[in-house]
């Protein structure tokens, strides 16, 4: 699948990064089986406890809006190397998402994909629950 305008969101939504204190700009964005795109990056505070991920902004607003079927989220950093996701994140993409593809962009422009179950390859799900 061509991923072009999915990878095109996250470095745009990573242009809006609020992180004075980390300076690591992270930008996200999850395509829908709608083939709506939503985008979102990461926002710092001062606590950072209570500081939100660009995977969970853009998978929270895409719920938001009523979405509950996705494809695919891309995430875009300056780094050399490639980012995934944090374990919070890697939890949540797999509650509300489910097993899709994971697009890593890094500084350079260079593409890794991977799916959720490569980085949590053993989730407690909501099916552990029933």
């Amino acid at each position: 699948m061509d991923y072009k305008n999915l990878i095109k969101a996250a470095k745009l939504a990573k242009k809006n990064s609020h992180s004075p204190y980390s300076k690591f700009r992270v930008g996200a964005a999850i395509l829908t089986k709608s083939r709506k795109i939503y985008s979102g990056c990461n926002i710092e505070i001062s606590s950072y406890s209570l500081t939100i991920c660009a995977e969970r902004t853009a998978l929270f607003k895409a719920i938001s809006e009523g979405e509950k079927k996705f494809v695919a989220l891309a995430l875009s950093t300056d780094e050399e190397g490639f980012t995934s996701p944090c374990g919070a994140c890697r939890q949540v993409i797999s509650d509300l998402a489910g097993d899709i593809d994971i697009i890593l962009t890094n500084g350079k422009g260079k593409v890794k994909l991977l799916r959720t179950s490569d980085l949590l390859p053993h989730p407690f799900t909501p099916n552990n629950l029933i």
